[in-house]
């Protein structure tokens, strides 16, 4: 193993021990095997290569200041991926199943998993996919369900950095009745040409309106818009087209907690000016602050151009505090990985 630059490590991909893979055939899961080489043998004619059978996850495990190591929120993630599965008539991965192999694989890479301290973690890529023979339109018959592991840096150094956005008027991410709201694979390949004309354009990320009339907000490239209006109200929008993004549930509950009135409701492009602070939340940051946002000639600007506003601040801070156990978990969101010392 190569000695690890634990304060520099980015948020990119690099190898580890093993990842941990299940086989579904004949309606039953394997026991599953741990996977030294990260390649994987696939027949041609497999169902996600042709039709679209794939889906994921992302969430985090921690090493915290109790020298525990901790997952955030791991049934959340897998009921979101039952959700995703049963959309796409894949089957559902057992809950008893995905905790043990969440802990086999943590175990396995444990010299990977970044210190306290250092503010990195190790990101969980959770994918289900479509490996069966499947040359005409139909599910496929067999199933691979895989775990990946990568240690991650912090996202952010020295504080969090607002970014700029952009809304393009000839790209939607997702039809008002089709997948937009699950995580499938499919959806992301969807925005990869807008998220690639955004930075050649200097924009950070690109925000999407909803796909009938282009007047109300929906979310971000990856991650859910969260809001803060002028009199301190958590606004997000609420729509079947947006993935429920379990970032956004915390914050909401922590929201809550210090007493600001949280709405899930629609949300106008017009409004998009009246509020103090915009954001995308997600897994990979839990917070990225917008500055501003770009719509053809209109440029609406938000908060500081430098560093954050205050109720994004707080709320970052208080989710860093439970995922590294600096504080309280009152809502029974971290799983402890036994690590068999």
């Amino acid at each position: 193993m190569q000695k690890i630059d634990w304060e520099n490590l980015g948020f990119s991909y690099r190898d580890t021990n093993c990842h941990i893979r299940h086989s579904w055939r004949n309606g039953v899961w394997d026991d599953g095997e741990l996977c030294a080489s990260p390649y994987l043998n696939m027949h041609v004619a497999a169902g996600c290569l042709h039709y679209g059978q794939a889906a994921f996850e992302g969430l985090k495990a921690f090493c915290c200041k109790d020298g525990k190591v901790r997952i955030f929120r791991p049934l959340d993630n897998i009921r979101r991926m039952a959700m995703t599965a049963r959309r796409i008539c894949m089957p559902e991965v057992p809950e008893e199943l995905y905790i043990k192999a969440l802990e086999r694989v943590i175990r396995a890479n444990r010299a990977f998993i970044p210190p306290y301290g250092t503010g990195g973690s190790l990101y969980i890529r959770p994918l289900l996919i479509g490996s069966g023979v499947q040359i005409g339109i139909a599910p496929a018959g067999e199933y691979t369900f895989l775990i990946l592991v990568v240690p991650v840096g912090a996202y952010y150094k020295g504080g969090l950095h607002p970014v700029k956005a952009v809304i393009y008027d000839d790209f939607d991410r997702a039809a008002p009745l089709g997948v937009g709201g699950i995580k499938v694979a499919g959806n992301y390949a969807a925005s990869l040409f807008a998220h690639e004309k955004a930075k050649m354009e200097g924009f950070a990320v690109e925000l999407y309106l909803d796909a009938k009339t282009h007047t109300f907000v929906e979310e971000f490239a990856t991650s859910n818009f969260v809001g803060i209006t002028a009199d301190g109200a958590y606004v997000t929008p609420e729509s079947t087209s947006i993935l429920p993004s379990i970032t956004n549930l915390t914050l909401m509950e922590l929201a809550r907690e210090q007493g600001l009135d949280v709405q899930a409701r629609s949300v106008r492009f017009d409004e998009l000016e009246n509020f103090s602070e915009i954001g995308a939340c997600g897994t990979a940051v839990v917070l990225t602050p917008v500055c501003s946002i770009t719509r053809g000639e209109r440029v609406i600007r938000i908060g500081p151009e430098q560093g954050c506003g205050a109720v994004f601040q707080s709320l970052y801070e208080r989710v860093q505090a439970i995922q590294y156990s600096e504080a309280p978990d009152r809502y029974g969101w971290c799983h402890v990985v036994e690590m068999d010392d």
